[in-house]
């Protein structure tokens, strides 16, 4: 038995933990200059550090407590219109093929690049070979949606007023940015590899991860601004700027925490401190919140990003039928046509985020409550 302490943990939860959970966390508790982990109530079962934990470092730095998708987040803007712009299947079925063709899954024409900002396209990374990735991929990847459980949805919120959100993240950059770096890390036990942030490594890790957090926001105001062009065109409706909401929850940051510095890194968990807004989707047939951090510091001031998944998508696969997902998207828009390639994003995939949010009350409250109406995803 290790003699070194377990780092403090304060759990939310709206289940009990799996093994495998537990014992993911109980190694990260052992991980050198670990002083504090708080998990989320979506948490669950990821490489190396659990999607749904936060931890606080004095000086080291962990990737893969960041994860490969750096700057994923969310982007929640409202419409100058309501729900019932899209009650007609005809219009609902026009902005779904429209969005697919504004906003691409993946990119491979270079004549179709959508134009990045001056303060990405000036930037360098901290290697020449992840500059190499940032102009060739991550030109061809701005402003795409990419897969899994990256979406962008309709929705209506209390008063049927139509809200716009977004989640995408930095793409292959991320992931060349994670694995470029855990190659240089050292590691600190059979799993774990750190950076120290007073190195080289340890800076140039943070500089190309700021870059990376970057991408991802403006790929992600992108987005939103192509939807706004086909909702214009479509049904007369503008973007509303001045609502925009806007986070991240794959970073690490340099944050004052009861009068000290410390590295909080988020895995899946949006850092919200005291009147700070956020965004907290459910599943692709649920409800979805706006929230507004407490801070509570036994928290690291942090929040679920989400429902989180239920099921391994390789259980879902195996439990959930094409049938049973269009039965659980009754009164949504999607492409139907893609039922059997989406099941592993059912809604039972998915907790139920209502309890996620019943058991972090704590942590925020709501403000917000949203429907789905039409939800676009992409394979």
């Amino acid at each position: 038995m290790s003699d070194t302490p377990l780092a403090p943990l304060r759990s939310w939860l709206s289940a009990p933990l799996d093994k495998d959970v537990s014992e993911a966390i109980d190694r990260l508790r052992l991980a050198p200059d670990v002083e504090q982990i708080a998990v989320m109530p979506d948490v669950h079962l990821s490489a190396d550090v659990c999607i749904g934990v936060v931890i606080a470092t004095s000086q080291l730095i962990y990737p893969q407590a960041v994860g490969g998708d750096i700057g994923c987040g969310m982007l929640a803007v409202g419409l100058d219109i309501d729900a019932t712009a899209l009650a007609a299947p005809k219009i609902a079925g026009q902005v779904l093929s429209d969005l697919g063709r504004a906003v691409p899954v993946r990119r491979r024409n270079r004549s179709a690049v959508r134009a990045q900002p001056g303060d990405l396209e000036g930037r360098t990374l901290s290697d020449d070979r992840l500059d190499a990735v940032r102009r060739s991929k991550g030109i061809l990847e701005f402003a795409t949606l990419g897969s899994g459980n990256h979406f962008i949805e309709l929705q209506a919120d209390e008063q049927q007023r139509l809200w716009l959100m977004v989640h995408s993240g930095s793409r292959v950059l991320g992931q060349t940015i994670r694995d470029h770096h855990l190659a240089r890390a050292q590691p600190v036990d059979s799993r774990l590899r750190a950076l120290d942030a007073r190195s080289d490594a340890g800076a140039e890790y943070l500089h190309d991860l700021a870059y990376a957090r970057h991408f991802a926001a403006s790929s992600r105001r992108a987005m939103a601004e192509e939807v706004g062009v086909v909702l214009s065109r479509t049904l007369g409706a503008n973007v509303c700027w001045e609502t925009l909401i806007a986070t991240d929850h794959n970073h690490v940051a340099l944050e004052r925490h009861v009068e000290r510095d410390l590295w909080v890194h988020r895995k899946g968990a949006m850092g919200l401190r005291h009147g700070e807004s956020g965004v907290l989707p459910g599943s692709m047939g649920s409800l979805s919140f706006h929230v507004e951090g407490r801070g509570c510091e036994e928290a690291l001031c942090s929040s679920a990003h989400g429902a989180g998944r239920a099921m391994s998508r390789t259980v879902a696969w195996s439990k959930v039928t094409e049938r049973m997902l269009r039965q659980e998207m009754e009164g949504v828009w999607y492409d139907v046509r893609l039922s059997a390639r989406l099941r592993d994003e059912a809604p039972s995939a998915y907790k139920d985020v209502r309890s996620v949010l019943k058991a972090q009350r704590e942590l925020v409250k709501v403000t917000r409550t949203l429907r789905p109406i039409l939800s676009y995803k992409g394979l």
